[in-house]
């Protein structure tokens, strides 16, 4: 059977509050060999972590997401840094920019994302980075602190080009469901170009579900989906996949 890991699931999302328990267990059946479960606010974080302490394929990231801009705090990174002293907390995230519902904040959360770098930095932990619309503005900012924190960019559908500058920077590229749409040619070309070494997979559960289950809920299992599209793009086996990626998200999580 296939094992690999999702690098990011969000778990604690009301979707799951049916079945939440029997999802979980079924990690092994499926081939899941571990799943990170980022935080987007606090509230968010505390309850990652509490399912990575109940669950042993669990582990959780904490961090204020671009969206949590009205809520984010900076007196808030004392519990956020309580939070990533735990077990089994692995990365600070996911965090980062997105203009894509409105950029008027934008100068708000460039102090945000940097904020929450500076303490990644002083704790030594990657990151998981959201970037949509904001591409520049995000590679700008993770270029101020290159050789001191590093991470993941999560869910990125932007150009091979980008990409590669990320990279520059020791950050893995988390390829997700939409690189098995029909009209995924950009992101079918990125994979294509880019070196399996600096490959992550991912859900984003319960969202960006891959074909055959565009809208239906997303979830860890489906992440074989990604793993069999990005085998067939470059023409390899779907265990090497699995065995790269699942290599990759250990090293950078150092699980």
């Amino acid at each position: 059977m296939l094992e690999f890991a999702d690098s990011h699931a969000h778990i604690y999302d009301k979707a799951f509050d049916e079945d939440r328990d029997e999802v979980i267990k079924d990690f092994g059946k499926n081939g899941v060999k571990f799943v990170v479960v980022p935080g987007s606010d606090l509230e968010s974080s505390r309850l990652a972590v509490n399912l990575s302490q109940k669950y042993d394929r669990v582990y959780a990231a904490a961090g204020s997401h671009p969206d949590d801009i009205e809520n984010f705090r900076e007196e808030d990174l004392g519990e956020f840094e309580k939070i990533l002293l735990l077990p089994k907390t692995v990365a600070v995230g996911e965090i980062g920019l997105d203009y894509y519902w409105d950029a008027s904040g934008s100068e708000i959360q460039k102090r945000n994302l940097r904020l929450q770098m500076d303490l990644a930095e002083r704790l030594n932990m990657p990151v998981i980075i959201h970037t949509r619309e904001a591409v520049q503005d995000t590679f700008s900012i993770l270029k101020e602190y290159k050789g001191r924190v590093r991470g993941v960019i999560h869910s990125y559908t932007g150009s091979v080009e980008m990409a590669r500058e990320f990279i520059k920077l020791d950050y893995y590229i988390s390829i997700s469901g939409p690189v098995t749409f029909k009209n995924a040619r950009n992101v079918v070309n990125m994979v294509r170009e880019l070196d399996l070494n600096r490959i992550m997979v991912e859900t984003d559960s319960p969202y960006m579900s891959p074909h055959p289950f565009r809208g239906k809920r997303n979830e860890p299992k489906r992440t074989l989906c990604t793993i069999e599209k990005i085998a067939e793009i470059k023409g390899v086996l779907a265990e090497k996949v699995c065995e790269i990626s699942l290599k990759n998200t250990k090293e950078l999580f150092n699980i």
